[in-house]
């Protein structure tokens, strides 16, 4: 560093804190190049392009920790969301997460498609661990990008939606009513039929919210209430039942196991949701409007309720009217 005066009886200023960072300038006074050499400095240690922290070196498994810790505790499957995101840590050697890189997460992806494991549950793990470094950069914690940003999802072929029958409910209810081990599957199920509640809704209804004629769930997946008219029948069931018996408990792997035992063909992985299946069709095939069965099943988009559209009467029949073969006959 140099302060110099000039022939001219100014102040020149030469200062270079840093290699390749340097500062020139001349003043009228000599307090005046102090004090902008004293500035440079100062500024040059605030500058975090001249002083960078330390690189984070936590590993994967810490910031799925960390991210538990400011956000995940919150959700309604926080306990089983932590332990997939931690067994996905191991399997990917746990690695520092800065360092952590799409292709790692794709190949792993293909192994484990090799094994078998369901696309569905793949995408599901995927979007978990996007969500943690998602959430760890908005919330300032990390400060580089989602490095999975870029991996896709797999492309899943759409499956249609099981529902049951007239028959088949009759069938189940059969099977459910003849069971002696629990009172509360056969109650539990004709609620889910009447309202196209999930299961775990009904399993934690609050028996207060039984009133009026109506059933209120709280324990929803969107986290808001939803209410949904029964019938008096129902109602005077349901408060006789849970006088009874207490409140429900949980027991759908009963129901599973009845289920499997009729002759109903489930496909796979939709048993525990084939109750709100069935509600949904039936309501459609029936006449409902897609947008009171929105209401009605709590889903946030109508993306999801479209996927019962089809059942409709009258879905898409202007293609049975309009399409050229039939105008070509009747010409």
């Amino acid at each position: 560093m140099s302060i110099e005066q000039l022939q001219d009886g100014r102040w020149f200023v030469d200062v270079e804190p840093i290699k390749g960072k340097r500062f020139r300038k001349r003043f009228k006074t000599k307090a005046e190049a102090v004090r902008f050499e004293s500035l440079v400095r100062q500024r040059l240690v605030q500058d975090t392009e001249w002083n960078p922290k330390p690189k984070d070196k936590r590993r994967l498994s810490e910031l799925v920790g960390r991210w538990f810790d400011l956000h995940g505790h919150t959700l309604s499957d926080a306990a089983r969301r932590k332990q997939v995101l931690l067994t996905l840590a191991n399997e990917l050697r746990d690695p520092l997460g800065r360092e952590l890189t799409g292709n790692q997460v794709n190949e792993l992806r293909r192994v484990q498609m090799e094994n078998g494991v369901a696309g569905k549950t793949l995408n599901n793990r995927l979007g978990y661990l996007k969500a943690v470094f998602n959430e760890l950069y908005q919330l300032g914690e990390i400060e580089y990008r989602n490095p999975l940003e870029r991996v896709r999802p797999i492309k899943l072929q759409e499956r249609a939606l099981s529902f049951l029958s007239q028959e088949d409910i009759s069938t189940l209810l059969k099977a459910l009513d003849a069971r002696d081990s629990s009172p509360h599957p056969p109650m539990i199920a004709r609620v889910c039929l009447a309202t196209g509640a999930r299961w775990g809704e009904v399993e934690g209804l609050d028996p207060t919210l039984i009133r009026n004629g109506t059933v209120t769930f709280a324990n929803t997946k969107s986290k808001r209430t939803r209410t949904i008219p029964i019938s008096a029948e129902l109602e005077k069931t349901l408060k006789a039942h849970l006088a009874r018996h207490g409140r429900f408990t949980h027991c759908m792997e009963t129901f599973r196991r009845v289920l499997r035992a009729t002759n109903i063909n489930a496909p796979q992985g939709q048993a525990s949701h084939i109750l709100r299946h069935t509600f949904a069709s039936h309501f459609i095939m029936n006449g409902g409007n897609i947008l009171t069965l929105q209401k009605i099943l709590g889903h946030a988009s109508l993306t999801m309720t479209m996927r019962y559209a089809h059942l409709s009467p009258d879905h898409l029949q202007d293609a049975v009217k309009l399409n050229p073969l039939l105008q070509s006959e009747e010409n």
